[in-house]
């Protein structure tokens, strides 16, 4: 039985697809069961992001949508998942865009070439990352340029963590030590939450990580954000400048975005990214993302291929300057 809930997404979402130029008879295809591959564990922010679009796409892309966790490789292994599904849009992949903008020039042996193996669909939302310090750091350092002096006269304590090691967190901050001039020693972790742990516990001084995993402890006052990496500030932590705006050339701002298999026909992608465009519409979704850090941003296949060479094009710039490598 057809809720009207999922009426009124379905008849947005054929709309959208008229609009599109896709031929009727396709738009009458709907799909039994599809699934979403998401690179990481239950329980994360990749998982509840992917569980929420799952959600608003039962009963209008497919008769029923899941999710299906990949966990692995620092997410690589869902790639790959999702290069050897069939095309016909029954599977799709929740991906932030480190897995494929940033890993191509730092694994040497990567199993899949992002811009050949993935067809894409959709933007899904964007997020800055932040600089935060724990009580390790004295209360007297209030921004990114008083982490520094500090740092120069305790170099001995002068570390951060990331939630991977050739992570985007990983490459901001060790761009940020390269351009100022500062060593820190960087301390990778499997996720945030661990690194975020340490932090609150005084274990380690600083962390680089999504905005979002910041956000439950600000307000506590048990730990501080001192910079943001994105051209602007950010809405969640207005008062918060940039790295640009203490005077370090950084703008990097990472998105999650939708993807099929690449053998999957622009058809086919067309079809998918207007309904995922009907679901990210929803202000129940745009709420729920917020709580993480994330703002909702929606896309054409064309818009999200465009970006991701654009981003790719950029990170094998910078990737050269900060000289990482998987396997260094």
């Amino acid at each position: 039985m057809t809720t009207r809930r999922e009426f009124v997404q379905r008849s947005a979402a054929l709309a959208a697809l008229g609009a599109a130029g896709v031929p009727l008879g396709a738009q009458a295809q709907n799909l039994e069961l599809a699934k979403i591959l998401c690179g990481f564990p239950p329980g994360g922010t990749s998982d509840a992001i992917s569980r929420r679009i799952a959600d608003k796409l039962r009963g209008g892309y497919a008769t029923n949508v899941v999710v299906e966790n990949k966990p692995g490789a620092g997410g690589q292994i869902a790639v790959t998942t999702l290069r050897d599904s069939p095309a016909d849009g029954s599977t799709m992949l929740l991906t932030p865009s480190s897995m494929l903008s940033i890993y191509p020039f730092t694994y040497p042996k990567l199993p899949y070439k992002p811009l050949e193996d993935l067809q894409p669909v959709s933007l899904a939302c964007t997020f800055n990352h932040g600089f935060g310090v724990g009580p390790a750091v004295p209360e007297s350092v209030k921004d990114f340029k008083g982490f520094l002096a500090w740092a120069k006269a305790n170099p001995e304590k002068a570390n951060y963590g990331s939630p991977a090691a050739g992570s985007m967190p990983h490459m901001v901050a060790a761009l940020a030590s390269i351009l100022s001039g500062v060593p820190l020693k960087h301390i990778p972790y499997r996720g945030s939450a661990p690194g975020i742990q340490d932090l609150l516990g005084g274990q380690i001084a600083a962390m680089c990580s999504p905005i979002g995993d910041y956000l439950p402890y600000i307000k506590t006052g048990k730990l501080r954000v001192l910079a943001i990496s994105g051209v602007n500030r950010s809405q969640f932590v207005a008062d918060v400048p940039t790295f640009r705006q203490q005077g370090l050339p950084i703008t990097v701002r990472e998105w999650y975005g939708l993807f099929l298999p690449g053998k999957a026909s622009a058809q086919t992608a067309r079809r998918a990214a207007a309904y995922v465009q009907t679901a990210l519409s929803q202000p129940d979704v745009v709420t729920s993302m917020a709580q993480f850090g994330m703002e909702v941003q929606s896309s054409s296949p064309q818009v999200l291929g465009d970006l991701l060479k654009a981003d790719a094009d950029e990170w094998r710039r910078l990737i050269k300057q900060i000289g990482f490598t998987a396997e260094s």
